[in-house]
Protein backbone atom coordinates (compact mmCIF):
# COMPACT_ATOMS: atom_id res chain seq x y z
CA UNK A 1 0.00 0.00 0.00
CA UNK A 2 1.28 3.71 -1.24
CA UNK A 3 1.34 6.52 0.72
CA UNK A 4 -0.20 9.11 -1.49
CA UNK A 5 -0.40 12.47 -0.46
CA UNK A 6 -1.80 14.52 -3.14
CA UNK A 7 -5.01 11.94 -4.16
CA UNK A 8 -7.94 12.97 -3.16
CA UNK A 9 -8.79 10.83 0.25
CA UNK A 10 -12.85 9.81 -0.75
CA UNK A 11 -13.22 8.01 2.94
CA UNK A 12 -12.21 11.52 4.57
CA UNK A 13 -14.76 13.23 2.50
CA UNK A 14 -17.65 11.20 2.80
CA UNK A 15 -17.07 11.10 6.64
CA UNK A 16 -16.77 15.17 6.74
CA UNK A 17 -20.10 15.35 4.97
CA UNK A 18 -21.57 12.64 7.07
CA UNK A 19 -20.45 14.95 9.72
CA UNK A 20 -22.25 17.86 7.73
CA UNK A 21 -25.44 16.41 7.15
CA UNK A 22 -25.91 15.29 10.78
CA UNK A 23 -24.78 18.77 12.04
CA UNK A 24 -27.93 20.04 9.61
CA UNK A 25 -30.31 17.44 10.43
CA UNK A 26 -29.85 18.60 14.00
CA UNK A 27 -29.81 22.14 13.62
CA UNK A 28 -33.24 21.44 11.37
CA UNK A 29 -34.81 19.52 14.14
CA UNK A 30 -33.65 22.29 16.94
CA UNK A 31 -35.78 24.95 14.86
CA UNK A 32 -38.22 23.28 14.54
CA UNK A 33 -38.85 22.91 18.31
CA UNK A 34 -38.45 26.29 18.46
CA UNK A 35 -40.72 27.29 16.01
CA UNK A 36 -43.40 25.30 17.39
CA UNK A 37 -42.65 26.74 20.86
CA UNK A 38 -43.18 30.01 19.69
CA UNK A 39 -46.79 29.66 17.46
CA UNK A 40 -47.44 28.08 21.30
CA UNK A 41 -46.58 31.25 22.72
CA UNK A 42 -48.44 33.65 19.59
CA UNK A 43 -51.23 31.91 20.18
CA UNK A 44 -51.43 32.45 24.00
CA UNK A 45 -50.68 35.73 23.02
CA UNK A 46 -53.34 36.50 20.79
CA UNK A 47 -55.43 34.55 23.12
CA UNK A 48 -55.01 37.27 26.44
CA UNK A 49 -54.97 40.40 24.09
CA UNK A 50 -58.34 38.64 23.25
CA UNK A 51 -59.52 38.55 26.47
CA UNK A 52 -57.60 41.64 27.72
CA UNK A 53 -59.81 43.59 24.99
CA UNK A 54 -63.41 41.74 26.35
CA UNK A 55 -62.59 43.07 29.54
CA UNK A 56 -61.93 46.59 28.42
CA UNK A 57 -64.35 46.92 26.56
CA UNK A 58 -67.04 45.56 29.22
CA UNK A 59 -65.54 48.19 31.91
CA UNK A 60 -65.41 50.96 29.20
CA UNK A 61 -69.47 49.87 28.48
CA UNK A 62 -70.33 49.21 32.19
CA UNK A 63 -68.95 53.18 33.25
CA UNK A 64 -70.94 54.43 29.38
CA UNK A 65 -73.90 52.88 30.82
CA UNK A 66 -73.38 53.98 35.11
CA UNK A 67 -72.83 57.77 33.86
CA UNK A 68 -76.33 60.37 33.75
CA UNK A 69 -77.51 61.07 30.28
CA UNK A 70 -77.67 64.69 30.75
CA UNK A 71 -74.97 66.95 31.33
CA UNK A 72 -76.60 68.62 33.32
CA UNK A 73 -77.14 66.30 36.54
CA UNK A 74 -78.12 67.70 39.79
CA UNK A 75 -75.70 65.57 41.60
CA UNK A 76 -72.18 64.74 40.56
CA UNK A 77 -71.33 60.89 40.78
CA UNK A 78 -70.20 58.89 43.98
CA UNK A 79 -66.82 58.72 44.77
CA UNK A 80 -64.73 56.11 46.82
CA UNK A 81 -63.63 57.70 50.49
CA UNK A 82 -60.20 58.59 50.51
CA UNK A 83 -59.59 55.35 52.86
CA UNK A 84 -60.80 52.86 51.00
CA UNK A 85 -58.51 50.29 49.37
CA UNK A 86 -57.76 50.64 45.66
CA UNK A 87 -59.58 48.16 43.75
CA UNK A 88 -57.51 45.36 41.73
CA UNK A 89 -60.27 44.13 39.14
CA UNK A 90 -57.66 41.72 37.48
CA UNK A 91 -56.73 39.80 41.09
CA UNK A 92 -60.27 39.97 43.54
CA UNK A 93 -58.01 38.06 46.17
CA UNK A 94 -55.21 41.07 47.14
CA UNK A 95 -56.05 42.85 49.85
CA UNK A 96 -53.71 46.09 50.32
CA UNK A 97 -54.79 46.71 53.81
CA UNK A 98 -52.12 45.68 57.06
Amino acid sequence: MRFNLFEPRIDAHIRKAQDYLNEANLARLEHQVAAEHHAALAKMYAERAARLEMEINSALQRSLNARPRSEDAKEPPERAPADAAPLYPLNPARNTRA
